[in-house]
């Protein structure tokens, strides 16, 4: 099937350390043809961590896809009635915004890009990057997985010994996720193992 030509939304919430697992994604995205809108979220705009500069991270988002990035949630609502996505992904998708999402509650720009989506039956593509997926954030993992229009990046296990409960995309496998959501299909395996320095 391909992305060439096809408009997919990118929302990036506040998982820091995984930004750089996601960027070179993003690029791919690029690579393929597709038209990628950004979107960021408010955490991702004002907050400095070991990891980088707020404002540098939303410039290389920008960077990337040579489009200034959605900061608003006034901004994004229009991806809804007029400028309709095929596909809106969230990678990262923290353990707060996906418990959020999970009840409906929509107080950030990349929520309100993922309401619009829903609103128009376009898939919604998650790239989950949490440490409670296994703890008290469960229950919002498995309430998105059984919901329509829902697809995930397969995840698994990143430390399972220091950090038992958290569960992390593989998110090489993103741009294969979007083809297979776009043919309302979960990519299989949805749980794998997830390869990193720190497990062991």
């Amino acid at each position: 099937m391909g992305l060439e030509g096809k408009r997919i939304g990118f929302g990036v919430t506040g998982s820091h350390c995984t930004y750089d697992e996601v960027f070179p994604q993003l690029e791919k995205l690029m690579s393929s043809g597709a038209e990628v809108i950004p979107v960021v979220s408010y955490t991702v705009q004002n907050t400095d961590t070991k990891f980088g500069k707020a404002d540098d991270h939303v410039a290389k988002i920008e960077s990337i896809t040579g489009k200034r990035a959605i900061k608003t949630m006034p901004e994004a609502e229009p991806l809804g009635p007029q400028l309709p996505l095929d596909c809106m992904v969230v990678a990262p998708l923290t353990g707060n915004s996906m418990s959020k999402l999970a009840n409906a509650l929509t107080d950030t720009p990349v929520l309100m890009a993922v309401k619009a989506t829903m609103r128009n039956q376009n898939p919604i593509v998650l790239g989950i990057s949490t440490n409670d997926a296994l703890g008290l954030n469960g229950v919002n993992l498995m309430r998105l997985m059984a919901s329509k229009f829902f697809y995930f990046i397969p995840y698994g296990q990143d430390n399972p010994y220091k950090k038992p409960n958290s569960l992390v995309s593989d998110m090489n496998l993103l741009p294969d996720t979007i083809e297979a959501a776009l043919n309302d299909q979960q990519l299989q395996p949805v749980i794998i193992p997830h390869i990193n320095d720190n497990m062991g």
